[in-house]
C-alpha cells in the first residue's frame, strides 16, 4: 500500500538509533524518548493552503528533524509512519 499525503503534508518514517550509555549499556527502545528524527516517505504536492501558497521544501529520501509532538502516528505494512505538515520539520539533515 502506497500513501499520498496531500497539500503541505509530509510523511515521514522514524530512524531507529541504538542508544548507549557511557559505560556501554545499550538502551531499549521503551526507554528512549520518542526520536525526531526521520526519513521521508513521500511529500504532498504543495498549493494553497490557509490562503498561502505553500511550496514544499523537502523531498522524498532526506533525513529531517520534526518538532517533538507533532504529526498523527499510524502503521501501513508493518511500518510505524507519522503524517506531519512542511511547518512542523525544523531542519534538513545532510
Amino acid at each position: 500500500m502506497t500513501v499520498k499525503p496531500l497539500f503541505d503534508k509530509v510523511v515521514v518514517e522514524s530512524i531507529e538509533q541504538e542508544e548507549k550509555t557511557g559505560t556501554g549499556f545499550i538502551l531499549p527502545s521503551k526507554s528512549q524518548e520518542k526520536q525526531e528524527m526521520a526519513k521521508v516517505v513521500a511529500v504532498g504536492p504543495g498549493g494553497i493552503v490557509d490562503g498561502k501558497e505553500i511550496t514544499m521544501q523537502v523531498k522524498v529520501g532526506d533525513t529531517v528533524l520534526y518538532s517533538k509532538y507533532s504529526g498523527s502516528e499510524f502503521k501501513v505494512d508493518g511500518k510505524n509512519l507519522i503524517i506531519i505538515r512542511q511547518s512542523d520539520i525544523l531542519a534538513i539533515v545532510e
